[in-house]
């Protein structure tokens, strides 16, 4: 996108407005189908990915997980408190609504009763409802010889199906190493590994868990899990921007 987003103070509206509504839906509920993934290109801004780069050492959250101490990797993140940034909420608040028809195409493919609310306040207040109260929308660090061991961020027994990981950092200059990679186990075969290419400002929307795959029988379920390669130099920095609370 030439016009990405810069953030401020009306964050949902100037999303919608700027950059949300203007993207290629068509084409990313296509690729989401097809291989579980999709690319929005400059969905932000170099100015906006810097000032949530520094939000790392300047903002308010609730939790910090060193990955070494847990077996995740190597590496850091900071899970966002209540209120979220307004960069961080206007996101998570315009890309619901536009996702919502997938998640529920796809449940109703995989024969899944759940069916997504149409607005991010309304599935929320589910997850409330059922105990899951901690934000979920966090900044990762990494720096050379850190990495992400393959997982699926799955926190309750709510979650939504989707989730977005926005890259802050310039491959090449701020970092080399350190690819966004995806891995889908089918039926009765080996697993299949996706390397995203990703820019700064780029942001990936991809499978959470599953997905459906049509064969030549009908459809049938993937699960797909997610990680980050290790970094070779320099320093990464990337927003997550998960749609379901925690527990």
């Amino acid at each position: 996108m030439s016009d990405s987003w810069e953030g401020g103070a009306a964050a949902a509206p100037t999303v919608r407005r700027r950059g949300v509504d203007t993207l290629d839906w068509a084409r990313a509920e296509a690729d989401l189908d097809t291989q579980g993934w999709a690319v929005f290109e400059r969905l932000l801004s170099p100015e906006a990915c810097a000032s949530v780069t520094a939000l790392y050492d300047a903002g308010r959250f609730r939790s910090r997980v060193v990955m070494g101490n847990h077996g995740y990797g190597r590496g850091e993140y900071k899970y966002f408190a209540y209120p979220l940034p307004d960069l961080v909420a206007g996101l998570r608040t315009a890309l619901y609504p536009r996702l919502a028809p997938v998640a529920n195409r796809w449940n109703r493919t995989m024969g899944i009763d759940t069916e997504y609310p149409d607005t991010h306040a309304a599935f929320l207040e589910r997850c409330h409802q059922a105990g899951q109260l901690r934000p979920t929308p966090l900044v990762l660090r990494y720096a050379a010889g850190d990495y992400n061991c393959l997982h699926q961020d799955l926190y309750g027994e709510h979650v939504f199906p989707l989730q977005v990981a926005i890259l802050l950092s310039a491959p090449g200059e701020d970092f080399t190493g350190g690819e966004f990679v995806l891995t889908e186990q089918r039926p009765r075969m080996q697993s299949r590994a996706d390397v995203v290419p990703l820019g700064r400002g780029d942001a990936v929307v991809f499978a959470v868990h599953r997905r459906p795959v049509q064969g030549t029988r009908g459809s049938y379920r993937v699960n797909l899990r997610h990680g980050v390669s290790r970094l070779r130099s320099g320093h990464r920095h990337t927003l997550g921007i998960i749609f379901h609370d925690a527990t």
